[in-house]
């Protein structure tokens, strides 16, 4: 959500025009998305789910939902996404289905390629972008780099939570990168597409021609990738919840405050 945001009022610095209405679609359109996604994933991987002690603790798996409702779940959600881009722009609503073949598509995937981890950033690499879209009605090259530092960050730290499961994968032959290279070389190649998010977010600013207050933001996100890194090489995966769920939550909430407050001030003050 903190990187559609900004996406969205990246495109009110390039309109020079805000959009209550515009902004209000996206928050929508963020949210039925991420409903559809996330109830996709529990309703495919139940089965898988259910074998596993990490998560045979989840909705279906525990019997506190039926796969029916989770199905009907993602069926509505998918529906409200799709009528709520209609209400945004021509551009947005042509390409709801792309994206919602991609976000429901990442559940799929780690059945048959180990780059699951890379169709997930894309996923998400979409909000931003599709929130651009939204409030200017085309592409640009800078929000396309902020799209490739949250395709490059997603990436990495899924790899890094996907630690957890690498015997559990290769038992039931399932594909994922620390699966196929094992715990040291996907901690490598989760620190180098970590390095390139940073690249990419420092691009995106520098291209946006954007303030200090943007530059404070992405060095907090730079350093809380850091951060991540040194708490797996240092505790391995007891502290996986910090890593994962906690630094990068903070992380992003942060570079979209910050950046967000830089744009508002240019155009305001």
């Amino acid at each position: 959500m903190p990187f559609a945001l900004v996406g969205v009022f990246y495109g009110y610095y390039v309109q020079q025009e805000f959009s209550w209405r515009t902004l209000i679609l996206v928050v929508l359109a963020m949210v039925f998305a991420r409903n559809a996604a996330m109830g996709f994933n529990r309703y495919i991987d139940r089965d898988i789910d259910a074998k596993n002690d990490r998560t045979k603790v989840r909705e279906i798996p525990s019997g506190k939902l039926s796969p029916k409702q989770a199905l009907a779940f993602v069926i509505i959600n998918s529906v409200l996404f799709i009528i709520t881009t209609f209400f945004i722009n021509k551009l947005a609503f042509f390409l709801s289905p792309v994206a919602l073949a991609v976000i429901l598509g990442y559940s799929l995937t780690k059945r048959f390629t180990a780059l699951c981890h890379f169709v997930l950033g894309l996923g998400l690499s979409l909000a931003p972008i599709g929130a651009f879209i939204a409030e200017t009605g085309r592409f640009s090259l800078e929000v396309i780099l902020l799209g490739l530092g949250v395709l490059t960050w997603v990436a990495g730290f899924d790899i890094i939570y996907a630690l957890q499961d690498i015997e559990f994968d290769k038992k039931e032959k399932l594909y994922s990168i620390p699966a196929m290279v094992g715990y040291k070389k996907a901690l490598v190649i989760s620190k180098i597409l970590h390095f390139l998010s940073a690249a990419f977010i420092v691009l995106f600013i520098r291209l946006a021609k954007l303030g200090i207050l943007s530059n404070i933001g992405a060095t907090i996100f730079i350093l809380s990738l850091m951060y991540q890194h040194l708490v797996v090489e240092k505790d391995g995966l007891k502290k996986i919840n910090l890593a994962f769920f906690t630094t990068n939550g903070i992380a992003s909430l942060l570079f979209g405050v910050f950046v967000i407050a830089d744009i508002w001030l240019k155009l305001n003050v």
